[in-house]
């Protein structure tokens, strides 16, 4: 299938990291936390096209991040505190990719396509809210991480 086709199957709509996206699940059950009461786990499909990159954001809630078909793609995530870039491959398992990869909360993350397209999947939980989701570009200290642990990854902001 070529990516405009999946769009269209699944009813993908833009997302404003890039890319494009459906909420697939909200779950009916309510945790507590830090800011209130808010869904337990929340899921959507998420896609990439060659040209479209997920700008660097945080998420106030562990995501994990599932490789649904298409081309590999690279995730990286950074950890302000320690300063620390992991970068992950979701793709079939082999040698240097597995399927799935966590991006814990409070960590900075971006992702690209490296072929024509891939298809994932996002749960987060607690459940993702837009409230609690940043570009990293708004931070006040972002300018500094890119000096130091950032390196190849500053066309994503």
């Amino acid at each position: 299938m070529q990516a405009r086709d999946i769009i269209r199957r699944l009813s993908l709509q833009p997302h404003p990291e890039g890319g494009w996206y459906r909420e697939i699940h909200r779950s009916a059950l309510q945790v507590q936390g830090p800011k209130g009461a808010r869904s337990a786990l929340t899921s959507i499909y998420y896609l990439l096209e060659h040209s479209q990159i997920s700008r660097w954001h945080v998420v106030d809630a562990d995501e994990i991040w599932h490789f649904y078909g298409g081309s590999p793609l690279e995730l990286a995530a950074y950890d302000p505190g320690s300063r620390t870039l992991t970068r992950h491959v979701l793709d079939a398992p082999g040698p240097a990719a597995e399927p799935v990869a966590v991006v814990g909360s409070g960590r900075w993350q971006a992702a690209r396509s490296l072929g024509e397209y891939s298809l994932v999947g996002c749960s987060v939980g607690p459940g993702f809210e837009f409230a609690d989701f940043r570009f990293v570009s708004g931070l006040a200290n972002y300018q500094e991480h890119l000096a130091h642990g950032l390196r190849g990854w500053e066309g994503l902001l």
